[in-house]
């Protein structure tokens, strides 16, 4: 008998978990996109008000590979992913790791509704891969696969599940709580659902929209209640991304947190990176969904506390 029963019982999960990783490469192999690696250690992050790199000696474990990805991007890689472990300070929990598996992708040309698009198409790709059908079951629901996918607003989804509008849950710095309460748990329970158009003050690294500037061109798909990517039309404005980098390091700073320095290199190359479209993904959370697993520990082979 296995002496590390927790390890031996996951064995089928991380059978099924080898043949999802190998169907994201497939599909990305055939649709052109070059496989890159980037280095997991690097001077400093993005700067971000929620998200905390792991210091390492001077430097730091990165939070995502984007900084380098949209390097390569601006230095001609047109269609690049990556599929590789992250790291964030003071995550843990039934859906969090600090130590985590991303897939991230970017396409010259694209913008986020195409993302949309590839995304969905991916997810499907993977399912016949492990021998799904047009359905799963998650968390209790039965969610239909197949074309179209559900697509809401976030000004939309706030009028249909939120007691306040958009604008005033910002103002009374309720967004965060709300979409975590009361917007997400109604998102993809019957189809996945794309939820897009992320106001401005929340755009990240995302460009805002031409004919409405109060909006940012940001999305994330849930599935089942669960976050799984979050994408964007890429912000290619130099200028424009070190002012938000510095609002998130002042924001930081009013709750305590330490800041980072800005990010220069990747600063200085970003006005060479063509339009494009950019997604970060969850693949641990890909894998919860598509086992219809309860928590993260039960698709990766080691947590923390075992190690």
């Amino acid at each position: 008998m296995a002496k590390n029963w927790p390890l031996a019982r996951r064995k089928k999960a991380l059978q099924q978990r080898a043949r999802i990783l190998q169907g994201i490469r497939q599909f990305f192999i055939e649709k052109g996109y070059l496989e890159v690696e980037t280095p997991h250690r690097i001077p400093t992050p993005a700067p971000e008000s929620h998200i905390d790199a792991i210091p390492s000696d001077t430097w730091f474990l990165h939070t995502s590979p984007e900084l380098c990805m949209k390097r390569m991007m601006a230095a001609g890689y047109e269609k690049i992913f990556q599929i590789c472990q992250c790291w964030r300070e003071r995550e843990r929990g039934s859906l969090h790791l600090p130590e985590f598996t991303l897939l991230e992708w970017y396409r010259a040309g694209g913008d986020y509704h195409s993302l949309m698009e590839e995304c969905g198409g991916l997810i499907r790709f993977v399912g016949r891969t492990i021998g799904l059908g047009q359905k799963l079951i998650f968390r209790g629901h039965e969610i239909d696969l197949s074309e179209p996918w559900e697509r809401i607003s976030v000004k939309e989804a706030f009028r249909c599940y939120s007691k306040i509008s958009v604008a005033k849950a910002l103002e009374q710095n309720l967004f965060d709580e709300i979409m975590v309460q009361d917007v997400e748990p109604k998102l993809g329970v019957a189809k996945p659902t794309f939820i897009y158009d992320y106001p401005a003050m929340r755009g990240a690294l995302a460009r805002l929209k031409q004919e409405d500037q109060t909006v940012a061109e940001r999305f994330e798909l849930y599935i089942g209640g669960l976050e799984l990517a979050n994408g964007f039309s890429e912000l290619v404005d130099s200028e424009e991304q070190r002012r938000r980098f510095q609002l998130e390091n002042r924001n930081r700073q009013s709750i305590g947190k330490c800041t980072y320095s800005m990010p220069d290199k990747f600063l200085d190359e970003l006005d060479s990176m063509p339009p494009s479209a950019g997604i970060a993904l969850g693949v641990d959370r890909l894998v919860m969904v598509f086992l219809n697993a309860e928590a993260i520990d039960e698709v990766v082979a080691f947590t923390p506390e075992e190690l």
